[in-house]
């Protein structure tokens, strides 16, 4: 398994994956929509970034994140790193796939000269997350209905 920055040739497999994701999520938004309005323009004018984990030609997930600053469509808390989306496909969970996306992102925010880094995460999933270093500081994105964790670098 490999995990890379996402490229045009990911782009249809990534779209099927975004939207499973969204599907599973349970989301209002017509996930194929949203994918063609939204995410993959912002995607190729680079206002966020994206990472795949590749096993050989098959997309096992992907990741989405950002630095966070007021040019960008969601801006939280300016200046830090923002996880946005994490998807690991069902069959490939539980295996590390997900350690190791978030792993490359935070990796490449702290490179960008991030210091902070934070989430808001899904009740199912807060667990993984504390399990990767990130903590409840209490905050709460009322917007969204989330909690907020943080993780420092």
């Amino acid at each position: 398994m490999l995990i890379r920055e996402i490229q045009e040739k990911d782009f249809n497999e990534f779209e099927e994956l975004f939207c499973a994701y969204y599907e599973e999520l349970g989301c209002e938004d017509e996930p194929y929509h949203l994918f063609d309005e939204y995410v993959l323009p912002d995607l190729k004018e680079n206002l966020f970034s994206a990472a795949v984990a590749v096993d050989g030609e098959t997309l096992l997930g992907f990741i989405i994140y950002q630095t966070d600053a007021p040019e960008n469509e969601w801006c939280f808390r300016d200046g830090d790193g923002d996880i946005r989306e994490i998807y690991v496909t069902p069959t490939h969970r539980n295996c590390g796939v997900g350690k190791q996306l978030l792993a490359f992102a935070e990796n490449e925010l702290s490179l960008g000269g991030v210091k902070r880094i934070y989430l808001l995460p899904t009740e199912e999933n807060e667990n993984f997350f504390i399990g990767c270093g990130y903590k409840d500081l209490g905050d709460y994105c009322a917007e969204l209905d989330n909690k907020v964790f943080e993780k420092a670098l």
